[in-house]
């Protein structure tokens, strides 16, 4: 307190606590990327790669099953990365974390960045990614519905392998070809394109709606393509009566738009 001229200035010291004080910590770290090691790449489906992680900062890591990290697929001081900024980063579901992370980067026909990146990827080579964020995890259900495809199958993999013995689970998966499947903990319908877009996919909506579903609402994982996303919640809403708060979306890509999660 200061006293001047018969005025009474008051200042105000904020100590930090502990609590606080970790809590920025946490924060703070929580914004530092993560390096590693390659340590395996192996195929995992017909048009999929396996990329295995390990580091000491990767061990330290904590990961919900169905979060994605965001990798760092080209060098940022490399003069051709800058005309393309949106194509240092490439975001990916988190297959599998033990320890070390495992990543499954599918290799489009287009070629993209991500694509690339893993083609010329080698065991020993550094890895540079953000920590694994998202909301896209599992919740409270009476039985859990998953429907996608490719983009989606990743995540999905990872809640299967997480839900408890005796949780119900169901749910349809497409992707182009049989060899494109993905080994899963959990008996999923499949369905194939054989080379038809995956955009706003009438084949996987059909799969859904001919589902057997106990009367009751689960809780519904949809994530892939957004226009099929869109289709497959309203079926639940609309043609099922699910209530929204049981329906959980994820967007992974649409036609032309770069840089969607």
């Amino acid at each position: 307190m200061h006293l001047e001229s018969g005025t009474i200035e008051l200042y105000l010291v904020i100590v930090p606590t502990a609590t606080t004080t970790r809590r920025a910590g946490d924060r703070l770290r929580g914004l530092l990327p993560v390096s590693g090691t390659v340590t395996q790449i192996s195929p995992i489906a017909g048009r999929m790669l396996r990329i295995r992680i390990e580091g000491d900062e990767v061990s330290r890591l904590d990961c919900a099953p169905g979060q994605h990290v965001r990798v760092r697929v080209a060098d940022i001081l490399d003069p051709r990365s800058l005309p393309r900024p949106r194509d240092i980063l490439r975001t990916y579901s988190v297959w599998r974390y033990d320890g070390g992370i495992e990543l499954c980067v599918l290799d489009h026909d287009t070629g993209g960045p991500g694509a690339q990146w893993a083609r010329g990827l080698r065991v020993g080579q550094p890895v540079i990614f953000a920590r694994p964020e998202g909301s896209f995890v599992l919740r409270e259900g009476p039985y859990h519905l998953f429907a996608g495809e490719e983009t989606a199958a990743v995540a999905f993999g990872a809640m299967l392998r997480a839900l408890p013995p005796g949780a119900p689970a169901c749910g349809v998966i497409e992707v182009d070809e049989p060899a494109d499947r993905l080994p899963l903990d959990r008996q999923l319908d499949w369905q194939y394109r054989h080379g038809r877009s995956a955009a706003a996919s009438r084949t996987l909506l059909e799969a859904v709606t001919r589902l057997q579903l106990p009367e009751q609402p689960g809780t519904a994982y949809l994530a892939g393509e957004a226009r099929t996303i869109q289709l497959l919640r309203q079926h639940l809403l609309t043609g099922r009566g699910w209530p929204r708060q049981a329906i959980r979306t994820k967007p992974f890509w649409a036609p032309g738009r770069r840089g969607l999660d």
